[in-house]
């Protein structure tokens, strides 16, 4: 994360996503798959690393072996050719964008971390078990602990969805997007960017998209934050 300068100086905190080499992989057509959707990878993968299957794939769409492959729907008229290559230039400043990823692995947390519990009572009989989260259900009645209580367990390390997002700003020559606010995962952790769900599609969006070299693209893209 860093920030950038808007008029009159305020600062807006962001966060620099890097598209390194997207491209379309795959094309899913409704005569052959029953939907339509572009498959994009990004990244790039030892060739000793990917299975004899991946590698006709890969040779098949004419790139180099890719980190990562991801599916984003998208109608008939936004299915692109296998080999064209994603522009940061594909989201526009103002466009509000939904950026999934893994969170953070914390481990094996407490109740106090991990649900922002209180804790018991730092005296008054209460000994060793300051930090505990108590009672976790009752006796005979109803004689179990019910599912989803909120206990001490592993923490993080789940996907997650950060909505409505603004593209705050873009630098098409070196593949950044950079969005306002945090995004989920570590710095250097893949995320997938997509055209916000709740919110309606930006005017200026490029259609079908923003490809590099004046080619048309579909909804979404691959990034390393």
């Amino acid at each position: 994360m860093t920030r950038l300068f808007a008029e009159g100086g305020r600062h807006v905190p962001v966060t620099v996503l890097a598209l390194e080499n997207c491209q379309v992989v795959g094309v899913r057509n409704t005569e052959t798959d029953g939907y339509t959707a572009v498959q994009l990878g990004i990244g790039k993968a030892k060739v000793k690393n990917v299975t004899q299957p991946m590698r006709g794939h890969f040779a098949k769409a004419k790139v180099e072996p890719k980190a990562r492959l991801v599916e984003f729907r998208v109608d008939e008229k936004s299915l692109l050719e296998a080999g064209a290559t994603l522009s940061a230039e594909h989201f526009i400043v103002g466009q509000y964008v939904d950026v999934r990823g893994c969170t953070i692995g914390r481990g094996f947390a407490g109740a106090m971390k991990r649900h922002n519990f209180g804790g018991l009572r730092a005296t008054h009989g209460v000994s060793v078990s300051h930090r505990s989260h108590g009672s976790t259900g009752g006796r005979q009645d109803p004689g179990r602990v019910f599912k989803g209580k909120r206990m001490a367990g592993h923490m993080g390390q789940r996907m997650r969805t950060q909505q409505n997002l603004v593209v705050v700003a873009t630098d098409p020559d070196r593949g950044l997007i950079m969005v306002k606010g945090s995004v989920p995962g570590a710095e250097g952790s893949w995320v997938t960017i997509a055209d916000a769900a709740k919110r309606p599609a930006h005017k200026d969006v490029p259609q079908p998209a923003g490809l590099r070299q004046a080619e048309a693209a579909q909804t979404g893209a691959e990034a390393k934050s």
